[in-house]
């Protein structure tokens, strides 16, 4: 766990089985304020059926492997509820993360006891222009190799640290 500076902002990352209608939340990621940051992989409910193959070569994860590895939805709801209880969770992609969401706790028969609003709330527009370039440069520094939902969670995070001046942790050496 790499020590955050105490305003980071909690970040939420959803890979997804598509990108329209019908697709669901596969991986949820979250990298938190105190640097500690989770993964899990979620299991289709069974009238989740919708797997688009142009969103498994953008996150690589075959529907094989989140059918064998996934957690259900009940237990993915909970352990997000027990985690993010009263934070306010960002997103880079609220929109969908916010339906991917919405399907989990559907299936889950449960609501999020955390709030999702969007990364560009805590940006003015100076720092939005410079997110892209940074979160490119935050990368390649960190030799980032795979696109995944607790990998970009970090990223984004990492990012928002630099761009609000805040100093980044220091990286162990070994």
């Amino acid at each position: 766990m790499s020590p955050m500076p105490p305003n980071a902002p909690a970040i939420i990352d959803i890979e997804a089985s598509g990108f329209g209608r019908g697709s669901y939340p596969i991986e949820i990621g979250v990298a938190l304020p105190d640097g500690s940051s989770f993964c899990t992989l979620v299991r289709p409910a069974p009238d989740w059926t919708h797997w688009d193959d142009a969103a498994m070569k953008v996150h690589g994860i075959p529907r094989e492997t989140v059918m064998a590895h996934g957690r259900d939805a009940h237990e993915v709801a909970r352990m997000l509820n027990e985690r993010l209880r009263g934070l306010t969770v960002y997103s880079d992609a609220w929109y969908h993360d916010f339906a991917w969401l919405n399907v989990l706790y559907e299936e889950a028969n449960s609501a999020p006891n955390y709030k999702l609003d969007h990364l560009a709330r805590l940006l003015d527009e100076p720092t939005a222009n410079l997110w892209n370039d940074t979160r490119a440069a935050i990368e390649r520094e960190q030799q980032v190799t795979r696109h995944r939902a607790s990998a970009d969670a970090r990223m984004l995070q990492l990012t928002w640290v630099r761009l609000c001046g805040v100093p980044e942790p220091k990286r162990a050496v070994g």
